[in-house]
């Protein structure tokens, strides 16, 4: 994860960490590579409005890593 030199928040994420992750991510992970806020992310979520296949498990959201990459223009 990158971090602003100002602020020390994380900024994005790197082509390197986003080809890393795992089969599937958290919300929180998939927002980052997508330059998502949090709350925009799981209201996104919450409508069906996410740009890629949200499931929801429980009271827990994942995003399947394959149609991240694919958004991103980086599958295989």
């Amino acid at each position: 994860m990158r971090e602003d030199a100002t602020n020390g928040h994380s900024k994005g994420m790197s082509r390197e960490e986003i080809l890393a992750l795992p089969v599937a991510v958290d919300l929180d992970t998939s927002n980052r590579a997508l330059g998502l806020g949090r709350s925009k992310g799981y209201e996104l979520a919450k409508r069906g409005e996410y740009p890629c296949k949200v499931l929801r498990i429980g009271n827990a959201y994942r995003v399947v890593t394959a149609d991240l990459l694919n958004l991103l223009g980086l599958a295989a």
